[in-house]
């Protein structure tokens, strides 16, 4: 039985970066955090850094590759992306890297994974998401996105699992005192990023019957709240008749429990169990 691995280590503005486990792979999805604080949340999986076969990067904003230089460059990790985002990260860390250059649009193959890439609105220079095709299920990645689009709904409809960004509250973020007119606008633009009801509402494009788990990522810590966030796409799911999909809130600080996938059934461990290893590459 195939057995695969989801856990968010952290997401939001201050940094962003996801595990995948597959019997044939082991990934991370961005590297927005210190090398340190990556290297801790591997061991606390029982994994290490020199054991990954690959980073992927959806974008070059800092908190999404400030642990890069440190913690893949050093180690050799490849690292996937783009060539206009790999430009940007060479720009930025004056490093080299073992850049493994994809084409946004195309998919590609790491051991027994397909990761299937697509273009995303956001105010980077050349953003994608992914849908990661593993032996036991498909699980979309849509993190940083300031609308969302109809070739985006598409590939990722199929997703049984899915990060969806959900980055604040319309409201909350119109009466922060702490961010200019401009921070605001550009926040709240068509390349910037998802609020919770703009999330709730590009949903009713993406569920299906299949739909199993949904992650809500990159919440503000200033112009969000994890309830408003959660209540927000756990109403939509109600209202759209999906009542059983589990919503799950990632953090800034601290790791989700891992989501654990075989065969068609899938099951959240607790610490002690993710602790424990069961699968050799």
């Amino acid at each position: 039985m195939e057995l695969v691995r989801f856990t968010v280590f952290a997401s939001g503005s201050a940094g962003n970066v996801a595990y995948l486990e597959t019997p044939g792979a082991r990934l991370l999805i961005d590297c927005g955090i210190s090398a340190k604080r990556i290297r801790e949340s591997l061991l606390s999986l029982d994994r290490t850094p020199e054991r990954l076969d690959g980073i992927l990067i959806t974008h070059e904003h800092s908190d999404h590759i400030r642990g890069l230089r440190v913690f893949a460059s050093k180690l050799g990790i490849p690292v996937y992306c783009n060539r206009h985002t790999a430009a940007e990260i060479h720009r930025i860390h004056d490093t080299k890297f073992n850049f493994r250059i994809i084409e946004t649009g195309r998919d590609f193959q790491v051991g027994d994974l397909t990761v299937d890439t697509f273009p995303i609105p956001h105010d980077a220079i050349d953003p994608i998401g992914f849908v990661l095709h593993t032996p036991a299920a498909q699980i979309g990645f849509l993190t940083d996105m300031g609308h969302g689009t109809r070739l985006v709904a598409d590939r990722v409809k199929d997703a049984e699992i899915l990060l969806l960004e959900t980055n604040h509250d319309v409201e909350m973020l119109n009466n922060d005192p702490r961010r200019s007119w401009a921070l605001k606008q550009r926040i709240m633009s068509r390349h910037g990023h998802l609020s919770n009801e703009a999330a709730a509402e590009f949903l009713e494009q993406l569920a299906h019957n299949r739909l199993e788990h949904i992650f809500c990522a990159h919440l503000s810590r200033d112009c969000n709240t994890p309830k408003l966030a959660k209540t927000e796409i756990t109403q939509k799911l109600v209202q759209i008749g999906l009542p059983e999909v589990n919503v799950h809130l990632t953090s800034q600080s601290t790791p989700t429990p891992t989501l654990e996938i075989f065969g068609n059934k899938t099951e959240i461990l607790t610490e002690k169990t993710v602790a424990t290893p069961s699968i050799a590459l």
